[in-house]
């Protein structure tokens, strides 16, 4: 057996320091971390070479006593924890100790520093972990700290960096970070020699985000402002026809830190689902404030990442965040034609103003009302898989109510899309005029949506303008006007989501069938705790499963709808749904179903329809505020207004 030995200081330094310190972009994040926990408001950061050769980090902080200065290059030498109660309200970027240390075990580092009550500042120099001098010197309050040709000693960790480019780049992204989830400071980046960007320090998140992303991206954000359970999600949103192809721009920071985390990233997504394209992600940039208590910060020793006491807690917060802003966006995108006649689709004419919005929540609605529009009957199933299209027949009747859908909870105690919305209504002896607005109310998702009320609280809609449509053109696309806009729509799109929406409503909860013969599933522990703690909602869903046999179940009966799925695939499926607290348990496979039947029963393009048809489902798109994307996350709808067209013609300037 080898001998064991105790490790040198310097080895174990050096391996230490291979923990925290992984590239200069590290080097970077951990001192503007204790930039800020000094509470700076200007720092700025330059570097050369990608910071491979050289890195200066100044800021206007409190600075560092003289005496305490050899002690903070200490492992495990920090200001901000004195017992082991304080890793439980941990409010401060950094805690461990170690940056520094490890910053020095590898580099070349010169600090500056002077608070403001001494006269004179102090020089510190340490190279390779060593002391090299320590003497008084004149400097700025505040500190300035040069980190130079970090992995000297370590050629090896120096051979497997990246070129100057890819490194540069890490630290820009490493500084974005920081500076949306600080944007109270003013924050500058100079680049061998050039200034690369810089921050306002106006406060603003909105200017913080106009700053790092640009103007386009800015533009297109909503603003979140949600509260629940002593965690309050405020930041911003992208909206769905802006969706990235990559999940880089998911931005989540908890107690003003920046985290990765799959739990809120699959909350984020789970709240854009249907309205999305496929091979998209929706970008964010979310501060969540959650008491420190429940949150433990300290599992990663970056601090990349943090583990909630209740993840379910976190989950459902950030999803009803999501989903309310977006309801409350209303998402009708509008064109704005440019003078080189290129068109460009923004979200709306005026830009703008993050201090005028107000989040509105509103309970659901205690009725749902049954639309004809969408043909969902069992007979119009058969239709729907013989491919036939009943559109122009249901069309045609003379008194037709219109819905809007939005999730609550049903009086089997399941969530279902609720109905009502708008209502038009057609007479024999009115046939011809104008038709009749009736409006009722439409809510915004939240928790106690889910919950069962004897008296739910309701706000009337504002009454909108009355869409007139004027035709129909390249025998796909509807043409209306709405006040001073002209609107236009995608019938098959749009139609293809008011049948999907209706499909989704009552997929579950009908009739259900029987199995006389059903293998066992297997599921993890986790996963069956979860399926027992949902069993009544699996009831009223049109299960019946067998929960004799822990960890395996048994379906002794499922949804009619569902019974050509292999369960094998559905049950596990809805397991891990409720294991991730998903509002709807519905599957993948359950809305990919429900798409090809609702784009089958959809009008197509080149289809004839006569103007009271169009005017009908204009009518239901427009005041439908669920209605702005198709099931596979196409926008149904665009706007185009009076001044634009106005500008085009040179009527106005």
């Amino acid at each position: 057996m080898a001998e064991i030995n105790v490790l040198s200081k310097d080895i174990s330094e050096l391996i230490a320091a291979g923990e925290v310190i992984e590239r200069p972009a590290s080097v970077i994040k951990e001192l503007l971390e204790n930039a800020i926990d000094a509470g700076a408001s200007h720092i700025t950061v330059e570097i050369k070479n990608g910071g491979t050769t050289y890195m200066r980090i100044t800021d206007d902080g409190c600075g560092i006593a003289p005496e305490q200065v050899p002690i903070a290059f200490l492992r495990h030498a920090t200001s901000k924890i004195t017992s082991k109660d304080d890793l439980d309200n941990i409010l401060t970027l950094g805690f461990r100790g170690e940056a520094l240390a490890s910053i020095s075990a590898v580099s070349k580092v010169e600090l500056l520093t002077k608070q403001k009550s001494d006269e004179y500042g102090t020089s510190y120099v340490i190279e390779g972990g060593k002391e090299v001098s320590n003497e008084q010197s004149g400097c700025p309050d505040g500190t300035t700290i040069i980190i130079r040709d970090i992995f000297f000693n370590v050629p090896v960790r120096r051979k497997f960096m990246k070129r100057d480019a890819a490194e540069a780049n890490a630290i820009i992204s490493i500084m974005q970070k920081i500076i949306l989830s600080h944007p109270e400071i003013a924050f500058k980046l100079i680049k061998d020699n050039k200034i690369e960007f810089s921050s306002a320090g106006d406060g603003e998140l909105y200017s913080a985000v106009y700053g790092v992303y640009g103007r386009d991206f800015a533009h297109d954000m909503i603003p979140v402002d949600y509260s629940e359970n002593g965690i309050t999600v405020k930041g911003y949103i992208i909206k769905p026809l802006y969706s990235k192809s990559n999940r880089s721009f998911q931005n989540f920071f908890v107690n003003g830190r920046f985290v990765k985390s799959v739990t809120c990233s699959t909350s984020l997504e789970e709240a854009y689902q249907n309205l999305i394209m496929v091979g998209k992600y929706p970008a964010c940039v979310l501060m969540l404030d959650v008491p420190p208590v429940t949150v433990d910060v300290n599992v990663h020793p970056a601090k990349a990442q943090v583990r909630f006491s209740d993840e379910k807690v976190v989950f459902s917060c950030v999803y009803f965040a999501v989903k309310n802003a977006l309801m409350a966006s209303g998402l009708i995108y509008e064109f704005q034609l440019k003078d080189e006649m290129k068109k460009r689709i923004d979200y709306t004419a005026k830009p703008f103003e993050p201090e005028k919005f107000e989040q509105q929540k509103i309970e659901p609605p205690e009725k749902k009302e049954e639309s004809a529009f969408a043909p969902v009957s069992d007979s119009e199933y058969a239709a729907v898989s013989e491919e036939k299209n009943d559109y122009e027949t249901v069309g045609k009747q003379e008194e037709t109510v219109f819905s809007s859908s939005v999730m609550q909870y049903g009086n089997s105690g399941r969530v279902v899309f609720a109905e009502p919305a708008v209502a038009i209504e057609y007479s024999e002896d009115e046939e011809e005029n104008e038709p009749e607005e009736k409006f009722e109310s439409f809510s915004y998702i939240n928790s106690s949506a889910f919950v069962k009320k004897e008296e739910p609280e309701t706000v009337t809609q504002p009454e909108r303008e009355q869409i007139t449509v004027i035709g129909e053109f390249f025998k796909n696309y509807i043409a209306a006007q709405a006040g001073e806009n002209i609107i236009l729509i995608d019938k098959h799109a749009a139609h293809e989501r008011v049948i999907f929406e209706k499909l989704k409503a009552q997929n579950c909860g009908g009739d259900s069938q029987l199995i006389l013969e059903s293998a066992e599933i297997l599921l993890a522990e986790a996963e069956y705790n979860a399926m027992l703690e949902n069993r009544e909602t699996l009831v009223n869903m049109g299960f019946d499963i067998d929960f004799s046999h822990e960890p395996f179940v048994r379906t002794a009966a499922v949804p009619v709808i569902l019974e050509s799925l292999n369960m094998d695939e559905v049950i596990p499926e809805i397991a891990e749904n409720f294991l991730l607290n998903k509002q709807n348990p519905q599957t993948h496979r359950l809305d990919n179903m429900l798409h090809e039947l609702a784009c089958k029963a959809a009008i197509k393009a080149n289809d004839k329809n006569d103007i009271k048809e169009l005017q009908r489902l204009a009518e239901e798109v427009y005041y439908n505020e669920n209605i702005r994307h198709c099931p596979h996350g196409r926008p149904v709808m665009f706007t185009l207004s009076k001044r634009e067209l106005e500008k085009q013609f040179k009527r106005i300037v």
